[in-house]
């Protein structure tokens, strides 16, 4: 029997066997991918337009990113209790952690702007390619837990010119703090909606990314702010 509201012992053992994963730590978005430091080009404008190729490597933050959201699909409403779940609540844990949402939206909106866009697995590959620049792709997600119901998304992509020089970052983030998830007055309903919205920030997140991946390949690189690096480390 479904039910349409959840009370405070049947969440709290729905949850005691409901082990949904808790996003990683975050690294520095060149951890594993640079090995010398990283100099400023002295180029103005990210070169882009048809005839431009562009060589991407997803950071090591977007890789397990990608793992955390598959893991967070697989086991969001499972385990012990698992029958006490509201099927619209297990549905919408699904469709909010899709593991490829953002990487597949990031390289749509880069194929736009760019004549070839190639993902390399390495940048030991991506240097045998001499693509024309290179990009070096960095997401991360916070979706709710049994213990947090802050939601949180980051995406960017840095550019480099074929030297590998720095020239500038496109970026977008997007957060929002809810009241608790399984608060007693809290219907079915309104814990799907709440649910929802942490593909609401993945998507505001997103196309943030897109307005300033339009200002960086629009406007001198010096008038478009840098990326936030919360390692403190210097990309150039």
């Amino acid at each position: 029997m479904k039910l349409a509201l959840v009370s405070t012992l049947s969440m709290t053992v729905l949850l005691t066997g409901c082990s949904i994963p808790t996003a990683p730590k975050a690294v520095s978005s060149l951890d594993g991918i640079f090995t010398e430091p990283v100099g400023r080009s002295s180029a103005t404008h990210v070169t882009h337009g048809s005839n431009v190729s562009l060589g991407i490597v997803y950071s090591r933050n977007t890789q397990t990113n990608r793992a955390y959201l598959q893991d967070y699909q697989a086991n969001a409403g499972t385990g012990f209790g698992q029958s006490l779940l509201v099927q619209s609540i297990h549905d919408a844990y699904v469709a909010t952690s899709k593991p490829d949402l953002a990487v597949d939206w990031v390289k749509a909106s880069l194929q736009r702007q760019f004549g070839s866009v190639t993902v390399y697995p390495d940048m030991q590959s991506l240097r045998a390619a001499k693509p024309d620049v290179v990009a070096v792709v960095d997401t991360r997600s916070q979706l709710m837990t049994s213990r947090s119901s802050d939601i949180s998304a980051n995406v960017s992509a840095a550019f480099y010119d074929t030297h590998f020089n720095y020239i500038g970052t496109a970026q977008g983030h997007d957060a929002k703090e809810l009241s608790p998830l399984w608060a007693d007055y809290k219907r079915s309903e309104e814990i799907v909606a709440d649910i929802n919205e942490q593909q609401n920030v993945q998507v505001r997140a997103l196309q943030k990314f897109d307005q300033s991946l339009s200002n960086l390949l629009t406007r001198p690189t010096d008038k478009v702010s840098m990326i936030d690096n919360p390692t403190g480390q210097k990309l150039y």
